[in-house]
């Protein structure tokens, strides 16, 4: 298919070709990246094709390819020069790979593109099930050559920056503008390595493209945070934004707790107290600033290099981080500030750690279905799904997705924070020391549990030591107080009303009177004589009460949403959220907070809600996906449901008062004389 003058070029594993004219006199013009470019071959370079940043390797492959008709031979391509020396003596270039920058095409030729060079690579995800995202953030950076100032030809700096950017990168520099504090430290950074410096430029698709800030010399790499700001915990994830790996992550408890430890009651808190909202605004916006600086010094980058964060939250957090004041969520009709999603600058959000930083917050669905209910669609894209997908986020205000490709449902429930330990006596956050699975001996009624931090269970050996040297067993978390719930009903020390059987005290010394009622004793210091060290941790009535409204509340969501789908039945369950994720699902189904489905269709996703802030950080397309989904959602408000008390009593028994669980057989045997079915 060649001639003397033409080349054909393939472009792996892309499919795309090309004739080109050969590069005879070594004038530059068919270098690999330069036709790459041309035909929208996804081949990476921050340097400009200047040979400083190797994005752009390929791997050139030679031999006869009849289904193109052509010979890729090792004489079709110019050899290594010596701008790739020496990069490869900087950096590593494996034998036989080349810099598309420096490769000229002098004849037929197949070029392979990995997928380390690829611009748009995939996204790491660490679950099969979940389709695979491409990189495409927003933010970039472009490496120029500046012309330094001429009196002959008077201009300014910026004005010349906008020129190598036109000339050097083809960026359309007619709507392009830049923010005060860049254009301040622009002459500067243009002078400090002579008049080479790299422009940081954001590019989101829809808003006018804005140079972020101008760096001296040649940079690379950039950073992204991706900020879940919950009810009780707030999690950051740095992001490496070229291919979307976590470099970083960091948890904080949510100061607000100190003003009420569920929305409501944050909610009255403004009510009752005018102004309160800025209270309540200023310590959530200084608890994510110090996430982010945990995150940076772990990281060990310099913060200009954070160029952009996503955040989620339910709408009260959503309102609260944004300075609106949520009263209206307090009642009905429940109405938000703003549904639709926002960016703004770092400074609007008070982060003094990276005030120039573009921050796109995801949108809500509903008054009480939040943005972070919109990362959990785009985390697990039940929308993109032929089963019918259960999705519970699994906090303090539980969000629960129902849907299918067919169409999507949404609701949240106030389930409390029960399930992440508070309001339970032995309760604690999940914490090294902390109990976090257990198993009951159905004769005996002892224990064995294992604690955060350390592998072993409490009843193998060198159990004592590690744990000790964690500062001893120190309370139960979420995790741990779902399973001993869960076994005490399966070891019949919980009846199905939930209340604790003090006729079970018969069975061994862990089942004592409480006053009127009964508990069960996990761990006994000074009974252990003080081996574990810690605490006395002991499950009260009232505990398992708080649970049961919990769990009662949950699924009396869920019922709600399968009541408006029709069905009686779900195919697939995933439990979500940071607690969520720890959960062993079949305890959760044993304890009723699920409906019945085939365990093997069940599972913990993990913060979805961060995943999928982390999905929008990283590819900006997703954001249109999941404005999109959302403005069609159908929203169920649990608070005005007729059906949600009928359901909500009913869910009170263990696992529940009417529905069965037949996937649960074989799997648990029942304690009554009945079945799971």
């Amino acid at each position: 298919m060649s001639d003397a003058r033409n080349a054909f070029v393939v472009f792996t594993p892309s499919g795309k070709r090309v004739r080109v004219n050969k590069d005879s006199d070594g004038a530059g013009e068919t270098t690999i990246l330069n036709i790459a470019r041309q035909i929208g071959v996804d081949l990476d370079s921050v340097c400009g094709g200047r040979g400083i940043c190797g994005r752009c390797q390929i791997d050139p492959t030679f031999g006869q390819f009849p289904k193109h008709g052509i010979e890729s031979a090792e004489a079709n391509i110019s050899p290594r020069n010596e701008v790739e020396e020496r990069y490869a003596k900087r950096r590593p270039l494996p034998e036989g790979r080349r810099l598309g920058c420096q490769c000229r095409i002098l004849g037929d030729l197949v070029v392979d593109v990995p997928a380390s060079s690829q611009v748009h690579r995939q996204v790491v995800r660490k679950r099969p099930e979940l389709r695979a995202v491409a990189t495409d953030p927003a933010a970039r950076c472009c490496y120029v050559e500046v012309a330094e100032p001429d009196m002959h030809h008077p201009s300014g700096d910026w004005e010349r920056v906008k020129s190598a950017l036109a000339e050097q990168w083809s960026v359309n520099v007619e709507t392009l503008t830049i923010i005060p504090e860049a254009l301040a430290g622009l002459q500067s950074a243009l002078r400090a390595d002579g008049w080479k410096a790299t422009v940081i430029i954001h590019d989101d698709g829809r808003a006018a493209p804005v140079v972020l800030g101008v760096r001296p010399g040649f940079h690379d790499v950039l950073y992204g945070a991706a900020v879940d700001i919950g009810s009780t915990t707030i999690a950051c994830h740095l992001v490496r934004l070229s291919d979307g790996e976590v470099v970083a992550s960091a948890g904080v408890m949510n100061p607000q707790i100190r003003f009420g430890e569920d929305l409501m009651s944050r909610v009255s808190h403004v009510m009752l107290n005018p102004g309160g909202e800025r209270d309540l605004t200023r310590v959530v916006r200084e608890a994510v600033d110090d996430a982010i600086r945990e995150v940076i010094a772990e990281a060990d980058i310099e913060a200009e290099m954070l160029v952009e964060m996503t955040f989620v939250g339910n709408p009260v957090m959503h309102h609260l981080f944004l300075g609106l004041n949520p009263v209206e969520l307090g009642g009905a009709p429940f109405a938000l500030a703003l549904n639709s999603a926002l960016t703004v600058s770092g400074s609007f959000l008070g982060l003094d750690v990276a005030p120039r930083a573009r921050c796109y917050v995801l949108p809500c669905v509903a008054g009480h279905v939040g943005a972070d209910c919109a990362a959990v669609i785009l985390s697990e894209t039940p929308h993109l799904r032929d089963e019918l997908t259960l999705v519970v986020d699994v906090g303090t205000n539980a969000e629960i997705v129902l849907g299918d490709r067919s169409g999507v449902l949404a609701c949240s429930s106030p389930t409390g924070p029960a399930f992440e330990g508070a309001q339970i006596s032995c309760g604690q956050r999940a914490a090294a020391g902390a109990v976090e699975r257990v198993r009951i001996d159905r004769a005996t009624l002892e224990p064995r549990f294992r604690v955060i931090g350390c592998d072993l269970w409490s009843d193998e050996e060198g159990f004592g030591e590690a744990v000790l040297a964690l500062g001893g067993v120190t309370g139960v978390c979420g995790s741990g107080i779902i399973e001993l719930i869960a076994e005490l009903f399966l070891s019949g020390v919980i009846r199905g009303d939930g209340k604790v059987d003090g006729a079970m005290a018969e069975r061994g010394r862990r089942v004592v009177a409480d006053g009127r009622t009964f508990s069960y004793i996990l761990y006994d210091p000074e009974a252990e004589g003080g081996c574990f060290g810690g605490v006395e941790l002991r499950l009260v009535q009232n505990d398992v009460r708080a649970v049961q409204l919990a769990k009662a509340a949950l699924y009396a969501g869920v019922r709600l949403l399968m009541d408006r789908r029709g069905v009686e039945r779900v195919d697939r369950v995933q439990l979500a959220g940071a607690f969520g994720g720890h959960i062993d699902v079949r305890y959760a189904m044993v304890l009723g907070m699920v409906p019945d489905c085939a365990l093997e269709m069940t599972s913990a996703a993990g913060n979805a809600a961060g995943e999928g802030a982390r999905v929008a950080l990283v590819n900006r397309g997703a954001r249109g996906e999941v404005e999109s989904v959302v403005r069609d959602i159908e929203k169920v408000e649990t608070a005005v449901e007729a059906r949600f008390q009928e359901h909500f009593v009913a869910a009170m028994g263990i696992p529940h008062s009417v529905d069965g669980f037949g996937s649960l057989e074989g799997v648990f045997e029942f304690p009554g004389d009945g079945g799971w079915g």
